[in-house]
């Protein structure tokens, strides 16, 4: 009975310091990701922004002034519980659904609006869960 209070209680957690999603502006998730760590101007324009809050470290990229990739881990490095990467997949649904994709290695996830994709791999040392924008190819011409 303990060990259900306490997941129920972490579970909370996560959906509490999570609020922010693919799409958002600098502030928006700002006000919900909490401490600036970092902030780098990429080459291509984009910028990257890591934030702390509680037990999270989130790693952003920002393309024209909105989230378009989110990295979510521990900051102690270890493992995302699957309650955590669910949660982090629940916020960045967009009325969608998340449906696993195990072509290939690690986990990886497709949004059914095939507007997102996600995968939980090694991000700079350690377990993340990414989320990022899918963009619409244009349709190949022929030559």
């Amino acid at each position: 009975m303990k060990r259900l209070i306490i997941l129920v209680l972490a579970m909370f957690a996560v959906a509490s310091s999570v609020s922010a999603r693919l799409g958002d502006t600098g502030d928006q998730i700002e006000d919900s990701y909490g401490t600036i760590v970092q902030r780098r101007l990429r080459d291509n324009g984009t910028v990257t922004v890591v934030y702390k809050k509680d037990r999270f470290l989130f790693f952003v990229t920002f393309a024209n002034g909105r989230s378009i990739s989110e990295s979510y881990s521990h900051v102690k490095g270890t493992d995302l519980s699957q309650g955590e990467i669910r949660k982090f997949l629940k916020v960045n649904a967009a009325g969608a659904t998340w449906t696993p994709d195990n072509a290939g290695a690690g986990q990886r996830f497709r949004r059914s609006d095939g507007k997102a994709e996600a995968s939980y791999t090694i991000v700079n040392g350690r377990p993340a869960l990414t989320v990022r924008e899918v963009h619409a190819r244009a349709p190949d011409r022929g030559r």
